[in-house]
C-alpha cells in the first residue's frame, strides 16, 4: 500500500516506492541484510506474478482461521447463560479460561511458526479446536469445561496471526487491501454461531425462570459444542486434504532452503498459469550483493568473505524476536507526530481487545434482560435477535476494504468512522424502548 493510504499501488513503481519508504523507517542493521535482500526479491517476484487462482483459494482457507477466531468468542458468550444455570457458577471464569488459552495460542503459534514453519501451524490449529470442543461437551462439571475451553482456545489463538501472515506472504503488494476484507470471514463466523444457537438452544435449554436446571433439560449447549467442534473438523479436512498449502517461501529462505523456496514460487506460478523466472542463483546473488554493499570498508574494498545468514531454527527464532527489540520500539516514538500516532493505534487496539470479548460475552444476556423488560425474554427471541446482529455485521468488512482505498479517507478516515460509530451508536441503543 502506498504510504499515504489514499490508493493501493497499481504499478510496480508504486510498490518499489513503498519499499523505499519502509526502508527509511527501519533503523540500519535492524534486519539481517541477507534476509532482507532475498525477501525483497521474493516480494518482487510475487508482485510480478500477480493475483491468481492460488491467492484466491488461499483467501478462502485462511478465512477459515478468521471465522474460527470470532466464532469461538461468540460461542463462549452464547453458552454462558445455560452453563451458569446448570452449574451455578460465576460466569466470568469461563471467559477467563478462554482468554488465557487465546493468549497462549497467539504467542506460541506465532513464535513457533518461525521455527517449525507456517504449514504445521496452519494444518493443526483447527483440528485442536474441533477435538477439544467436542470433548468439552461431555464435561461433568464447570472445572472440566473451563479446562477444555482453555485448550480449544489455544488452537483458536493461533489462527488469526498465522493465517494472516500466510495470506500476506503470498499476496502481491497491489492486493494487500484484501487483508482488510479477510475480516468478513469473522462476520460469517459470528453469524454461523448465532444461527446454530438459534436452532438448537431454545429447544434444549432451561428457561431463565427455572430455579433448578437439570443436565437432562439443558443439553443444548452440549449439542451446540459438538456441532461447532464438528464444523472445525470439516474446515480442517478442507484445509488438510482438499487444499494444498505450500510452505512460505520467506520461511524456507530464512532457513537456507533456497531451492525449496524457488520450487514453491514455480509451483504457484504453474497453479496460476503464469510465468516465474526466479532461480536459485538469483536468490543466492541477492543476499551476497546486499552484504557486499553493506560491509565495504572505507577505502571501498569488498571484504573477502561476507558473513553468512544463520539458517538454523534458532536463527529463525532470533530473527522473529528482533521484532520486539527495544530500538525498534523507540523508532515508533522518534518524533512527536509518530509518538502520537503510535500511542493512538496502540490505544485503539487495546480498547478493541477489551471491547470485543466483553461485547460478545454480554450481548446474549443483554438481549435476554432487555427482552424480559419488554415482555419477551424467551431463549428463542434472544437468539433470534443475536442472528439479526450477525447479519447486520456482514457488510462491515467489504465496506472497510473499499473505504481504506478512497482518496482523502484512507486508513485513518476509515478507522475514525468505525470507532466513532462504535462509540455513539451503543449509547442510542441503550436508551431504546422497543
Amino acid at each position: 500500500m502506498s504510504a499515504s493510504g489514499h490508493s493501493r499501488p497499481s504499478t510496480l513503481a508504486d510498490v518499489e516506492t513503498d519499499v523505499k519508504i519502509i526502508e527509511q523507517v527501519l533503523p540500519e542493521g535492524s534486519v539481517d541484510p541477507v534476509y532482507q535482500a532475498r525477501a525483497e526479491l521474493l516480494n518482487d517476484t510475487i508482485q510480478r506474478m500477480g493475483m491468481g487462482k492460488y491467492q484466491w483459494h488461499l483467501f478462502i482457507v485462511t478465512g477459515f482461521g478468521w471465522l474460527a477466531d470470532i466464532l469461538w468468542i461468540v460461542v463462549a458468550g452464547i453458552i454462558l447463560a445455560p452453563i451458569i444455570q446448570e452449574f451455578k457458577v460465576q460466569g466470568p471464569f469461563l471467559s477467563l479460561s478462554t482468554n488465557i488459552g487465546l493468549l497462549v495460542g497467539a504467542m506460541g503459534w506465532s513464535a513457533g511458526s518461525d521455527v517449525w514453519g507456517r504449514k504445521v501451524s496452519f494444518n493443526i490449529t483447527l483440528a485442536i479446536v474441533g477435538v477439544f470442543a467436542m470433548v468439552a461437551a461431555a464435561s461433568p462439571n464447570f472445572t472440566a469445561l473451563a479446562i477444555f475451553a482453555a485448550l480449544w482456545s489455544v488452537g483458536v489463538g493461533g489462527n488469526f496471526p498465522v493465517d494472516s501472515a500466510i495470506f500476506l506472504e503470498f499476496l502481491p503488494a497491489t492486493h494487500q487491501w484484501l487483508l482488510t476484507v479477510l475480516a468478513i470471514w469473522g462476520a460469517f463466523g459470528a453469524l454461523i454461531a448465532s444461527l446454530v444457537a438459534w436452532a438448537i438452544l431454545p429447544n434444549f435449554s432451561c428457561e431463565a425462570t427455572v430455579v433448578e436446571c437439570k443436565r437432562s433439560d439443558n443439553m443444548g449447549w452440549r449439542y451446540y459444542l459438538i456441532l461447532m467442534g464438528g464444523l472445525m473438523i470439516v474446515l480442517w479436512i478442507l484445509r488438510f486434504f482438499v487444499f494444498t498449502l505450500h510452505e512460505s517461501p520467506k520461511y524456507l529462505m530464512g532457513r537456507g532452503k533456497l531451492r525449496e523456496a524457488v520450487a514453491v514460487i514455480h509451483a504457484i506460478a504453474e497453479y496460476n498459469n503464469c510465468d516465474a523466472t526466479l532461480t536459485v542463483e538469483q536468490l543466492e546473488e541477492a543476499g551476497t550483493s546486499r552484504v557486499l554493499e553493506d560491509t565495504k570498508d572505507q577505502d571501498g574494498q569488498d571484504p573477502l568473505r561476507p558473513p553468512a545468514m544463520d539458517t538454523s531454527a534458532w536463527g529463525a527464532f532470533c530473527r522473529s524476536l528482533k521484532e520486539y527489540d527495544s530500538s525498534l520500539v523507540k523508532m515508533l516514538f522518534a518524533t512527536p507526530k509518530l509518538a502520537f500516532s503510535t500511542s493512538l493505534i496502540i490505544s485503539v487496539w487495546a480498547i478493541i481487545g477489551l471491547a470485543v470479548p466483553l461485547y460478545n460475552a454480554f450481548i446474549p444476556y443483554y438481549l435476554s434482560s432487555r427482552g424480559a423488560a419488554y415482555g419477551d425474554g424467551s431463549v428463542y427471541i434472544t437468539y433470534r435477535n443475536n442472528v439479526i446482529i450477525g447479519l447486520v455485521a456482514l457488510p462491515a468488512a467489504p465496506f472497510g476494504g473499499w473505504a481504506v482505498e478512497i482518496p482523502h479517507v484512507g486508513r485513518k478516515g476509515t478507522l475514525a468512522l468505525f470507532t466513532s460509530a462504535s462509540r455513539y451508536l451503543p449509547m442510542r441503543v441503550h436508551h431504546s424502548t422497543t
